[in-house]
């Protein structure tokens, strides 16, 4: 009575005789191979859920839509928080009036965007010390931001190929960082972080 070679009983290649793994195998790979028992190969999903009307009209409003409508949206949506902060005219508010943050009015503390649309309102007049003394982070971002999107709206509507602005990781980190670090120090009671104080 003979039994079934186990793994130790396995007949070895000889020496210098190439050893093939059949295709099955070799595309599963160690990485997809489970427990015993279990197939190397992951069962049928389901099925893809068939779209809604409203994303099947946005996606065939996408597709015939020429390349320069995003942007232009884009650019819309910019121009209208830009006109939103030169018709509430923010940097003349009264002295009484409720604030329209939330943790502001709740706190009384400063929030990391605290000062951004009246920094904002004093670029589009040009003064930029008023809005560097409203949200210097704000200012100092502002550049970037706008070559970054200039870049991608010139690339996405006419094919332009600007140099690309590369910022890692590190630097993104570094900018959080000092973002939160902002946002901290402008709300010490003490000189001279009480000049932060909007």
């Amino acid at each position: 009575m003979t039994s079934a070679p186990g793994p130790v009983d396995q007949p070895q290649p000889a020496p210098g005789a190439v050893h093939t793994v059949p295709t099955d195998a070799a595309a599963a790979g160690p990485a997809n191979a489970g427990p015993v028992g279990w197939p190397t190969t992951p069962p049928a999903g389901y099925p893809t859920p068939e779209p809604d009307r409203i994303t099947r009209f946005v996606l065939r409003l996408y597709e015939r839509s020429p390349r320069w409508a995003v942007p232009l949206a884009a650019v819309g949506c910019v121009a209208a928080g830009m006109g939103y902060a030169l018709i509430s005219d923010p940097a003349d508010a009264n002295p009484d009036a409720a604030p329209t943050c939330l943790l502001k009015l709740t706190t009384g503390l400063d929030c990391p965007g605290c000062g951004g649309t009246r920094a904002l309102w004093y670029v589009l007049h040009g003064d930029l010390p008023a809005a560097a003394r409203h949200h210097f982070l704000f200012v100092f971002a502002l550049p970037f931001l706008a070559y970054l999107f200039v870049a991608w709206a010139g690339n996405q509507a006419f094919g332009w190929r600007l140099p690309e602005l590369r910022i890692s990781s590190k630097v993104i980190g570094g900018f959080l960082a000092a973002w939160l670090a902002f946002s901290v120090l402008r709300n010490l009671p003490w000189a001279p972080f009480t000049s932060l104080y909007v």
